[in-house]
This record gives C-alpha cells, structure tokens and sequence, in this order.
C-alpha cells in the first residue's frame, strides 16, 4: 500500500528551481531514501511534503487524501512527524519535558507550568524515552546533552506525536561513527517494531545505502535515478553526477 505519493512537485526561489517537478512513491512500512549533493533539493522537498512550503505546483498525497497546500500542524495530526538538520528541542526543558509537550501535543493539551499538565500522560512519555535510549537522562537539561542525544531526543519528541510516517532530515548530523552506528540501529529497530515508514535524507552513503530499502537520487531539484539500492549504485548517471565517477 502506498503511504506517500508525490506527482510533479515543483518549488522556485528567485526563479532558481530547488525542486523541478518530482514523482516519488513510498510504500508503507518501507524505509525510504532520498540522497543527493548539497543544494540537490532534498530539504526543500521535505519542507514542502511536511507543509513547511507551499509548493508552486504538483500535488502531495498522504495516507490517500490529497494533502497539498496543508500546514505543517496539520500533516503531523495527521500522522506525518518530521526531523530537521538543525535540530529542534527544547533547551531549557528536560529531556522528559521535550518528549512529554508532544506527547500532550498529540493528545490535543499543552504543557504548562501553572496547570497539572507536567503530570500528564507521563507512562506514554517513558515509554517514548526507553524507545529512544533516553530514559536515563529524563531529568537533564536538554541544552546540555551531545550532538548524538540531542538527535535522539528530537526522534523521541517525533515519535510523541505517534506518527504513521516520519521524515528524518540528515538523522546522523554531526555525529561521531558510534553514535551513527546506534542511531540507525534505532531507526531499523522503530521500523521493525512498528511497521513504521522512514523517509529520509543522508549525507553518509554507506548509511543510506546500507538502511533504505528503496533510494531516489536528486540532483539540481530533478531526480536522476531511482530504485534499489544496488540499481542506484550501478546507475550510470548516478556514478558521473554524484558519485564523481567518469
């Protein structure tokens, strides 16, 4: 069953196409990835699937509804979470706190200092932070936690949202091999466990290549190639645009 279809997606800045007209089709259950150069376009598509942008033409089907032009609170109560680059936390809550606002979030509350709500729904908010790794560090300041924690911590306050899909953006930034090697493990593991889709986007070849079961390969706003892994890896095109082969 498809969970994601995108039919000729187009987005233009300054008339500069950052993504050219995209088609692209995501199984549920599948862990999907989307590679390319910098400025290939592969943020720009998230924001756009996630309602961060407006796209300028193409439509955005999710879950069989059309959800083109949706804003992006909309898309998560949906059931569509998303990680960013740069990742976004909370610094000055606690560990349990970040996951614990989406947690409640989902559920239609806010967290409020002034109210009973930091006593809300705090088993789903555990459960979400033993998934994540993170369970030990409930009571830290999320401020002070490493690059790797941090990134974990975002994928925690994602899945507080209990999505059907999520959107990781480059989920291993900035982080050292362990940390990689533990967090696509993480990443198969919610797969595995959940039956839940993964799209995401990757800098690190041998981790996208080694984790997606499908890849599309973008470069200046247009796709090259798309297929399995091994099919991306022996696309000629693939191997002269973007793997710096002749």
């Amino acid at each position: 069953m498809t969970i994601l279809e995108l039919k000729d997606l187009r987005k233009s800045f300054g008339g500069v196409a950052a993504v050219g007209g995209v088609d692209l089709s995501v199984e549920q259950g599948q862990i999907y990835g989307v590679i390319g150069p910098n400025g290939a376009g592969k943020t720009t598509l998230f924001n756009l699937i996630s309602g961060f942008y407006v796209c300028d033409g193409g439509q955005v089907t999710f879950k069989g509804k059309d959800i083109t032009g949706f804003k992006p609170e909309q898309t998560v109560k949906l059931g569509m979470g998303r990680s960013f680059q740069v990742t976004k936390i909370f610094p000055k809550l606690t560990v349990f706190e970040n996951v614990q606002a989406a947690v409640l979030f989902n559920q239609g509350k806010g967290l409020d200092l002034f109210s009973d709500s930091f006593n809300m729904a705090r088993d789903e908010t555990w459960a979400v932070l033993a998934q994540v790794d993170l369970a030990h560090k409930a009571d830290e300041l999320a401020g002070v936690l490493s690059a790797g924690d941090r990134k974990r911590l975002e994928l925690g306050i994602v899945l507080g949202t209990r999505p059907e899909m999520i959107l990781l953006d480059e989920p291993t930034c900035g982080m050292s091999a362990t940390e990689t090697t533990g967090t696509i493990e993480l990443i198969q593991k919610i797969n595995r466990d959940s039956g839940m889709t993964v799209l995401l986007t990757e800098h690190k070849m041998d981790v996208v290549f080694s984790v997606s079961a499908h890849l599309t390969v973008m470069n200046f706003g247009l796709v090259i190639a798309s297929g399995s892994p091994e099919e991306v890896r022996n696309d000629k095109r693939v191997r002269e645009t973007y793997l710096g082969e002749g």
